[in-house]
């Protein structure tokens, strides 16, 4: 994303695209996660507690989008978020439109997460952690890359 940024837009050597690909690994982790225990039949750890029941989360009729799981759909997302991110210099391609392809991929997601949080809160009155943080980790990527796109268009 932003390979080499200089002055007050790099902290420590840390740019927005080092950022972006913890965000994506976390997301990665937290949606293999999900998506492991939904292939295997598995309970997922959950907090214990009123608002918390990640049962009721994923077994809800939300839980899946034309059939496919949202934990797959989410692991797809993410996967698809690191490749673009690690080959975006290596390819013509990805060097003239990635910026915009990312920021389109974290746009609808970051529109479909904030359903599935309206979901939980106001349709189930039930909360996942994991689901939470799925979110809250693309609703940050949405944010980067919408800088870097209006970075982009500025320049």
């Amino acid at each position: 994303m932003d390979g080499q940024l200089e002055g007050p837009r790099q902290l420590l050597g840390v740019t927005l695209w080092h950022i972006a690909v913890i965000l994506v690994l976390v997301g990665i982790f937290v949606s293999g996660y999900l998506s492991y225990a939904e292939f295997a039949g598995y309970e997922v750890a959950c907090v214990e507690g009123s608002l918390f029941d990640c049962d009721i989360v994923r077994s809800s009729v939300y839980s899946q989008l034309l059939g496919i799981p949202v934990a797959y759909l989410g692991l797809g997302t993410y996967l698809v978020l690191l490749g673009l991110l690690l080959f975006q210099e290596r390819t013509a391609l990805l060097r003239e439109y990635g910026t915009v392809l990312l920021f389109g991929i974290t746009l609808f997601a970051f529109l479909y997460s904030l359903w599935l949080v309206y979901v939980q809160v106001v349709l189930l009155q039930a909360l996942c952690p994991w689901c939470l943080t799925h979110e809250v980790v693309m609703v940050m990527l949405f944010l980067i890359c919408s800088v870097k796109l209006k970075r982009e268009f500025t320049r």
